[in-house]
């Protein structure tokens, strides 16, 4: 897989996280602009969050699409990056909502359930 199709899915599941409570805040905006500065994939982030908001595409649709990009790229360094994103994206507008700190807190938790699924496949194989 190539890191493209991996920082799409960044910006998929940042534009996700920004509107789990329903609507993007323009702090958040702000946030994720401030963050990804310097990022050397940054464009492609914010192009792909950008897409997704365009295309109001269902979250749960989003969410696994973004899931199952990571778990088909394997274990990445990268990842710790994204979850500090989603952090500082959800911090911006008024602190971490419920909403988002159960989406975050689902998020590592699916992504790590991914890997070890993924990795007992491997050693069964």
């Amino acid at each position: 897989m190539n890191k493209e199709r991996l920082y799409d899915a960044f910006g998929e599941l940042i534009y996700a996280l920004a509107m789990a409570d329903g609507l993007i805040q323009p702090e958040e905006i702000q946030a994720l602009n401030s963050i990804l500065k310097g990022h050397p994939w940054a464009s492609q982030i914010k192009w792909s969050f950008d897409y997704e908001a365009s295309k109001s595409i269902n979250l749960q649709d989003v969410y696994k699409k973004a899931l199952d990009t990571f778990t088909q790229h394997g274990q990445d360094e990268e990842y710790a990056y994204l979850i500090d994103v989603l952090e500082k994206v959800a911090k911006a507008s008024d602190g971490i909502d419920k909403n988002e700190a159960q989406f975050i807190e689902r998020f590592q938790k699916d992504l790590k359930e991914n890997f070890i699924i993924e990795m007992e496949k491997r050693q069964l194989i």
